[in-house]
C-alpha cells in the first residue's frame, strides 16, 4: 500500500502554515520542559481562547451551555478542557488524550551529598531511559521546592545562555576497559547517574586573601556547605527543603530545526508533547462543535498512568460529572453512557521506521517519517499484550473523516512481533467501553535525550485532531 508524503501535497500556503505551527511549538517546548511548565502554557492559553476554570463555574452556580468552555487543572500536573457542544452529554465526548511527562532524571529526597571534594544531588530515573544517554551531557534543573510555610520556590538552571549547567560524570575511555564489556544496559547503573553540582569549598568575597598563608586544609562537606549557602542566598532554600521538593533534570538547550531542509524538528520531550501540543491547539481552534469536545493532558503515562495524577485516577471521570451537573444533566446513569458513548483518539507517538535499524521494524507495517498521523490499531508487546485494539468499524469511520479532510494518515505497529513493545492511556478509557485508537506522530530517538520528529506530520496531526473533534460521532442516535 503506498502513501503519499505529506510534503508532496503542500503548496506554499500550507508549506508556511506548517513550518509557522512548528515555530509556535518549538517555543512550547522549550518552555514546557517539566509537567508543571506545560500545565502553566495550557492555562494561559486557554483562558486568553476563553476558557473558564471548573471550580469557579462551580462556585458561581451558573449553568453551562452550549459553547461555553471550561477547564480543570489536576494537582498542577493534568488538565482536562471541555467545550459544550450541542448534543446533549449523555451522546457521548469527543476526546482527544496526551501526556505531558517525559523520561528524565528525578532528583531524591535526601539528595546533597560531598565526595571528592565534589558536592552531587543523589537522582532516580524516571520512565524508560538508556541510562548511558544521560552521562557527559549538558543538564538543566527544573522544578519546584514547597518550604513548610507553604511558599513555592520554582527553580530553572541550565537553559539561558548565561545560566550555569549540569553534568553526570562518565569514566574516561582510558580507564573504561571494564566498562566497555558490560551490555548496554550495565554501562551506566541507575546509582551512579548523581548530578555535579558544585566544587569551591567556600564562597569567595572581598575580604578573602589570595595565597596559601594561614590556610587551613578544606573542612569536612565545605563543598556541600559552599553550595548550600549559595541555595539560600539566591533561592532561600535549605537542605531540609529538598523533603518537600520536585526536581527534575533534563537535557539542557533548546529545540532546533533538523537536516539541511530543516524538516525535522531535534528536541527533549517531543514523547509526548508533539502530540500534546497540536491536541491543545485543536481543542482551542474549535468552534461551536456538534458533540463536547475534550482534551486530556495527563501525567505519569511513562511509569504506568498511576497516582492521582494518572489517567488510572478518577479526576477525569470527576470532572465531567461536574461539567454535566452545571448543564442541568448529570445523574450516575448519564455519567455512565457519556462516557461509553464516546470517541477518541488517544494521541501519543508512534516508532518511526529508522533505516540505520531496519531490523527491528516490518517496514510495510512501521511509520513513515513524513507520511502523516499515525494510527496504532494496537500496541502492548508479544502477543498483543497490554493493548487497546481499536474496532474496525471505529477505523473506518475515522478514515472517512480524515479523508474528507484530504489529511494525510498512515497505519504502523511499533516495531517487529516479539522485538520489543509499549503502551500508552489507551486501554484506561477504553475501560469506559468507548472507541479508542492511538492516533500519533511518528518519533525517532524515542526516550532519548532529543527525540526527532518531522514538522509535516505534526502539522498533520494538528489537521486531524482539529477534524476528529468537529466530525467524530460513530454512533447515531
Amino acid at each position: 500500500m503506498e502513501r503519499l508524503n505529506a510534503w508532496n501535497t503542500y503548496d506554499l500556503s500550507m508549506q508556511k502554515k506548517c513550518l509557522d505551527f512548528s515555530e509556535d511549538y518549538k517555543k512550547f517546548l522549550n518552555d514546557c520542559k517539566t509537567e508543571r511548565e506545560a500545565i502553566n502554557f495550557v492555562v494561559t492559553a486557554a483562558e486568553d481562547a476563553g476558557y473558564e476554570e471548573l471550580q469557579r463555574a462551580v462556585a458561581s452556580g451558573r449553568t453551562l451551555k452550549p459553547g461555553d468552555k471550561v477547564y480543570m487543572v489536576w494537582m498542577n500536573k493534568s488538565v482536562v478542557l471541555f467545550e459544550i457542544g450541542k448534543r446533549p452529554l449523555e451522546e457521548g465526548l469527543n476526546i482527544l488524550g496526551a501526556h505531558i511527562d517525559s523520561p528524565r532524571l528525578d532528583v531524591k529526597q535526601n539528595p546533597l551529598y560531598e565526595d571528592g571534594e565534589m558536592a552531587y544531588l543523589d537522582t532516580h530515573y524516571y520512565g524508560g531511559i538508556k541510562k548511558y544517554h544521560y552521562v557527559a551531557n549538558p543538564l538543566a534543573l527544573h522544578g519546584v521546592v514547597v518550604k513548610k510555610n507553604g511558599e513555592t520556590v520554582e527553580l530553572n538552571i541550565g537553559e539561558d545562555e548565561d545560566d550555569p549547567v549540569f553534568f553526570v560524570s562518565d569514566i574516561l575511555i582510558h580507564l573504561a576497559q571494564d566498562q566497555m564489556k558490560k551490555t548496554g544496559a550495565e554501562v551506566v547503573e541507575g546509582e551512579d547517574l548523581d548530578l555535579f553540582l558544585g566544587s569551591k569549598p567556600l564562597v569567595i568575597d572581598g575580604e578573602t586573601k589570595a595565597g596559601s598563608e594561614g590556610k587551613e586544609p578544606t573542612a569536612k562537606d565545605a563543598v556541600k556547605l559552599a553550595v548550600l549557602k549559595i541555595l539560600k542566598d539566591q533561592y532561600d532554600i535549605e537542605e531540609a527543603d529538598f523533603e518537600s521538593a520536585e526536581l527534575e533534570i533534563v537535557p539542557a538547550g533548546k529545540a532546533r530545526d533538523a537536516g539541511i531542509d530543516r524538516s525535522m524538528i531535534l528536541a527533549y520531550g517531543q514523547d509526548d508533547r508533539v502530540c500534546a501540543y497540536p491536541s491543545l491547539m485543536a481543542q482551542l481552534a474549535v468552534r461551536n462543535p456538534d458533540r463536547t469536545t475534550c482534551t486530556l493532558l495527563v501525567d505519569k503515562e511513562e511509569i504506568g498512568s498511576v497516582g492521582a495524577t494518572g489517567m488510572r485516577s478518577h479526576f477525569f471521570e470527576n470532572a465531567l460529572a461536574e461539567v454535566m451537573n452545571l448543564c442541568g444533566d448529570y445523574s450516575e446513569l448519564k455519567l455512565r453512557r457519556a462516557l461509553a458513548n464516546s470517541d477518541m483518539l488517544s494521541s501519543d507517538v508512534s516508532a518511526g521506521f529508522d533505516p540505520l535499524y531496519a531490523s527491528r521494524f516490518d517496514k510495510k507495517n512501521a511509520a513513515i517519517m513524513g507520511h502523516g498521523m499515525v494510527f496504532n490499531k494496537f500496541t502492548g508487546s508479544r502477543g498483543k499484550s497490554g493493548s487497546n485494539d481499536a474496532n474496525a468499524e471505529y477505523i473506518a469511520h475515522l478514515r472517512k473523516i480524515f479523508d474528507d479532510a484530504d489529511i494525510r494518515t498512515q497505519t504502523a505497529e511499533l516495531g517487529r512481533v516479539d522485538a520489543g513493545g509499549g503502551g500508552t492511556i489507551a486501554y484506561i478509557l477504553a475501560l469506559y467501553g468507548m472507541n479508542v485508537i492511538d492516533s500519533g506522530v511518528a518519533v525517532l530517538n524515542m526516550h532519548a535525550p532529543y527525540e526527532a520528529a518531522s514538522k509535516a506530520d505534526l502539522y498533520e496531526a494538528y489537521r486531524a485532531y482539529q477534524a476528529f473533534l468537529e466530525k467524530a460521532s460513530l454512533r447515531n442516535f
